[in-house]
């Protein structure tokens, strides 16, 4: 018997039809099988999605709803910070002033009753360690205030103006316990004079996050702040303890997901507050979903092994019938003599044909695809937005699994003249010319380098280039693309190339300092190859100087005279390449030169002409042509102005404007001082200059606070009366109204920028 069954098993397994017939019937079980064992982490996975994004849904609300909160009681905390009270009490000698203190406790006391959600406030001298409080009111002494356990919180701002902690209320201080409190920064004249403590109520603060019943599932909520301290929590069960614990444990590394702790399935979402820097955490036990996936991968796992069974007994009835079709195959591919014509043979050609077409087609998307997904991650981590080590280098050996571990180079390629060449050829036709130009320089690389190329927009684009032979240097060859660019499509690029790299997460580093070779062109000229190595060792001894000819400039310019505006532009482009700064310091110079023209352009005249909105990508001779065409018509415009009886009147106002900046002035006292009547002095000043006579005196007040500002260390509130404001307040207004920022916050700003250059 069983040598019989040896024998039936041999004679069958030895035909290709029968052991195809097992092939399938064993694919089949397998593939069934593989069905029921992942509908279950299928279902899973979509309910524990769902579920996810509803809670990352419902904690950013919360998230954002509290963060509206303190953003509020911040501004509560500026506006004490800002208060004239608070300034007399942090800079008088003598703090106890009766008045003082009342005014102050009273606009305390204001902002707590407008807000439901600030407890009380308090105001600490770091110099003298008295407070301001409310409801405490005034202390002399920290030792004598209940609540001055947090004073040494003044180390900890370091850089930053504003912290928020949790921290614990003695009793005696109003209100024992724990509390939320964000303490900001009181800058005087730039030293670190104060503190505003606002106490926040912690039951209005947290009111929404508390969650709502929802399909009886066992949740819970909690905030953590940058130390990984609880803030505060609410759940509708009562969670373990130790579960809480572990799982605090394990967003330290993850951002969420999902997790087992003492056989709990639990799902854990997070996210991080970007105006607190707090931990919003949601936690959702999943035991009660689960068990009904369970319980439906079973039940298909039964329904797959019927299905199984039946379908083996269907494979094994039709398989005489069903293969047939095979066996006609095989016939067809063995016999020898069977006509190459025949319906037969040119169905099955026809067949394969199509299939081989379809192959080379998929494969040409892949292949395009993935130089598209290269040039993309250029582009991304020029832009910024790739700048993880792992991702770089993740995506890196995605994209360029056929590349080695040498070096790589990137060069940034630039159209000269971009703001002419955009105006010579149409919209549609950048995007044609910026491939060609691509196309160009891959033909000429690619026999021995590595290359992708990604367009950066406006006049840039990058080529990332790895040497197949080791080397081998990129400068002759991309000198030769340019002269060929040049030479078929019209047009010329200049490009700047940085060292060599092995380590891909440098790439932005790379790239930058292509960048900055490539801002050589100011000074080199169109159609240049710069290397970065032969311009890093470039240094200036002194900033760029050059206000005192941009005023001879402007002056000549307003005299009319144009020989004398001519040979200015001259002067200050030939001190400009004399000097040799960085090229980018000497751009925005020339840039604000030409801003500084503008600006005395008469509002009738409006724009002559098309301006260049970047020099960056210009020569300095072009820059010279660029600014002496302007520079000739504005000098004619303004000698013709000089003849006029208007524009003489007009400039005697000004005159007077500029003499009598200190002085509380008015429209009666100019117009009385160059003889005429108050409206007609208005009409000529708006006719003249396009704007009002109010107008023009604060800007010049404000120009003048700001020259102030920068020369000199005297206080705002002596600057406001140096140009005319009685009040401080209303200079402070005016100024920000005019530079949208405060007086010191400008001069911060300035003073910052003149101690660090650009480069």
């Amino acid at each position: 018997m069983t040598q019989s069954i040896k024998k039936w098993l041999k004679y069958n397994l030895a035909h290709t039809q029968v052991r195809l017939v097992l092939i399938l019937t064993v694919s089949v079980f397998l593939i069934i099988l593989a069905v029921s064992l992942t509908s279950y982490n299928t279902s899973k996975s979509v309910m524990q999605e769902e579920l996810s994004e509803l809670q990352r849904q419902m904690l950013k609300l919360d998230m954002n709803v509290i963060d509206e909160l303190v953003s509020e009681s911040d501004k509560v905390a500026i506006q004490v910070a800002l208060s004239d009270n608070v300034y007399k009490f942090l800079t008088s000698k003598v703090q106890g002033s009766y008045t003082n203190i009342t005014e102050a406790y009273q606009f305390l006391s204001t902002l707590i009753s407008n807000s439901k959600y600030i407890k009380s406030i308090y105001v600490y001298d770091l110099t003298k360690e008295s407070f301001l409080a409310i409801p405490q009111g005034f202390s002399s002494n920290k030792l004598t205030f209940d609540d001055s356990g947090w004073t040494s919180i003044a180390s900890e701002f370091g850089e930053r103006t504003t912290l928020i902690k949790k921290r614990m209320v003695p009793e005696g201080a109003g209100a024992k316990g724990s509390s939320i409190t964000l303490f900001r920064k009181i800058m005087i004249q730039g030293e670190f004079k104060g503190i505003v403590a606002v106490n926040l109520k912690n039951e209005e603060l947290f009111a929404k996050l508390n969650p709502p019943i929802m399909s009886n599932l066992n949740r819970m909520r909690y905030i953590i702040d940058e130390h990984d301290e609880l803030l505060y929590s609410v759940s509708n069960y009562d969670f373990n303890q130790d579960s809480v614990s572990r799982a605090i444990e394990a967003l330290r590394a993850d951002e969420g997901g999902d997790i087992m702790i003492q056989n709990r399935q639990l799902l854990i979402n997070q996210l991080e507050s970007p105006v607190t820097g707090w931990r919003y955490v949601s936690i959702v036990e999943q035991d009660s979903l689960l068990a009904k996936s369970k319980r439906v991968a079973k039940v298909v796992l039964l329904v797959s092994i019927a299905a199984l069974g039946l379908g083996g007994a269907t494979i094994f009835y039709i398989n005489a019938a069903a293969f047939r079709p095979v066996r006609r195959l095989k016939q067809l591919f063995s016999r020898f003599d069977r006509k190459t014509n025949g319906p037969e043979g040119i169905d099955l050609e026809k067949l394969a044909g199509e299939l081989l077409t379809n192959h080379a087609h998929l494969s040409q998307l892949v292949r395009e695809s993935m130089s598209e997904a290269s040039s993309k991650l250029l582009t991304d981590i020029y832009s910024g937005n790739l700048i993880g080590k792992r991702d770089i280098e993740e995506k890196w050996s995605r994209y360029f699994g056929e590349w080695t571990a040498a070096p790589v180079t990137v060069a940034i390629l630039s159209i000269d003249r971009y703001e002419e060449w955009s105006r010579t050829f149409t919209g549609g036709d950048h995007s044609l010319l910026k491939f060609a130009l691509a196309n160009i320089v891959a033909e000429l690389f690619e026999p021995q380098w590595r290359i992708v190329c990604a367009d950066f927009g406006t006049d840039k684009a990058a080529i990332l280039l790895q040497p197949r032979v080791e080397g081998l240097r990129c400068e002759n060859i991309l000198a030769e693309s340019l002269e060929v660019v040049s030479r078929l499509l019209k047009f010329s690029i200049s490009a700047g190339i940085g060292n060599a790299q092995t380590d891909i997460a440098k790439l932005k580093q790379v790239m930058l300092e292509a960048e900055n070779a490539l801002t050589y062109r100011l000074y080199q000229g169109y159609g240049q190859v710069i290397t970065f190595q032969e311009v890093s060792g470039h240094e200036v001894n002194e900033p760029l100087q050059h206000e005192s000819m941009l005023d001879e400039l402007i002056g000549a310019i307003e005299m009319g005279n144009e020989p004398g505006s001519l040979e200015a532009v001259g002067r200050m482009i030939d001190c400009i390449r004399s000097q040799y700064g960085y090229p980018s310091a000497a751009v925005s110079f020339l840039q604000s030169a030409v801003e500084r023209i503008e600006q005395i352009r008469p509002a009738a005249d409006g724009s002559l002409g098309q301006s260049y909105v970047r020099f960056d990508t210009l020569h300095l001779a072009d820059i010279k042509d660029e600014l002496e065409s302007r520079v000739i018509m504005l000098a004619q415009r303004f000698r013709r102005l000089t003849e006029s009886k208007d524009f003489i009147m007009c400039q005697r106002m000004i005159d007077y404007l500029k003499q009598h900046l200190n002085e509380p002035i008015g429209i009666p006292e100019i117009s009385d001082a160059v003889g005429i009547s108050s409206s007609l002095a208005s009409q000529l000043f708006k006719q003249e200059t396009g704007e009002t006579i109010y107008n023009y005196l604060t800007r010049l007040r404000i120009e003048r606070a700001s020259e102030l500002l920068l020369k000199t260390d005297d206080r705002i509130s002596d600057i406001a009366l140096m140009v005319g404001y009685q009040h401080e307040n209303s200079f402070i207004r005016s100024f920000r109204k005019f530079k949208d920022i405060t007086p010191g916050k400008y001069r911060d700003m300035m003073r910052t920028r003149m101690d660090f250059p650009f480069e």
